[in-house]
């Protein structure tokens, strides 16, 4: 793992969605038995592009994403290793029964995108916001899943999922994102990053949710607080020895994440910390509640995604210290 932090705040002119096509692109043209299915959005996610350079491995199932993921699991079955898209409230709700069957108890290498997840979705509305969709891969025994940031970070995962012979779910912002790595970095599947040293409170985030931890950061540090912030892009496998060790050297943890934070990566630290190292916990993210339809900004002040917020949790944490 090779890792440059950028962390700005500014927006990157790409679509992060190109960060996946890329790596297919490169990847495809390496190994003749990966193969992508679509949902017959292509054109939202780019991969076209895919199709035009691979005919005869690139496919649309067409708006037939249970279908889909028969087609991904039957694939895997003879040998290939098989990606599948489609926007995330689908990839999840709609695909799961086939995804836990065809490709969890399978042990197939199946590895489904799932993008606009959460509160990215925006315009898309309620009913296209998922808040719960790594909540569904995480019950599956052996699978991966990955809530990734940038570009740099889709790429180097994309990667390393091809190359991982377990199913997987990686939930990937489509369009505008902020850049936090430079490209070329490169990363672990189940294993974090820590980007900032603290001593006095750690920070667990991912995705849309780890450029405004680091803002976070700069904000404590304004009021004497030293934070430390760790990007878990993989919720499953957790990363249990870098979590316990932040526990046990700055005593109090805030994670932070756009899904709901009771089946999420909140949940999945505050199983660890409960069973090997109790300590005050404060869990920013979605709290029981729906999507709504909106621009990303907006949602974000109105589910409490905001650096703001997650300084208030580090408070709240450090405060419960005994």
């Amino acid at each position: 793992m090779s890792v440059t932090l950028i962390g700005k705040h500014e927006k990157d002119s790409r679509a992060n969605r190109d960060g996946y096509v890329e790596a297919m692109l490169e990847m495809m043209a390496e190994n003749k038995k990966l193969v992508h299915i679509d949902c017959d959005l292509m054109g939202c996610i780019n991969t076209g592009k895919l199709l035009k350079a691979f005919p005869k491995r690139t496919f649309n199932a067409g708006i037939a994403e249970q279908n889909a993921m028969g087609v991904a699991a039957g694939m895997a079955a003879t040998g290939l290793t098989a990606f599948v898209h489609s926007f995330g409230c689908f990839a999840s709700r709609r695909m799961f029964d086939q995804a836990f069957l065809a490709a969890g108890y399978s042990e197939l290498p199946v590895h489904v995108i799932g993008s606009d997840p959460g509160v990215t979705a925006a315009f898309n509305g309620a009913t296209h916001m998922p808040f719960e969709d790594c909540a569904l891969y995480m019950t599956i025994p052996n699978a991966v899943v990955i809530d990734s940031c940038d570009f740099a970070q889709t790429k180097s995962l994309t990667r390393k999922l091809a190359a991982d012979s377990r199913p997987s779910y990686m939930r990937l912002i489509r369009k505008t994102f902020t850049t936090v790595y430079a490209d070329g970095s490169e990363f672990e599947i189940g294993k974090g990053v820590t980007l900032r040293d603290g001593k006095d409170v750690t920070i667990i985030a991912s995705g849309i949710l780890l450029d405004e931890a680091l803002k976070a950061h700069e904000q404590l540090a304004q009021q004497g607080i030293s934070a430390r912030v760790i990007d878990m892009h993989t919720w499953k496998p957790l990363d249990d020895e870098l979590v316990l060790k932040a526990a046990a050297e700055t005593g109090c943890i805030v994670t932070a994440e756009n899904h709901q934070v009771s089946c999420g990566l909140g949940s999945a630290v505050a199983n660890l910390l409960a069973a090997k190292c109790p300590i005050p916990l404060e869990r920013v993210g979605i709290q029981n509640r729906f999507g709504q339809v909106g621009p990303q900004d907006f949602l974000m002040q109105q589910y409490n995604l905001t650096a703001a917020d997650i300084v208030a949790a580090a408070c709240a944490a450090m405060a419960r210290k005994s």
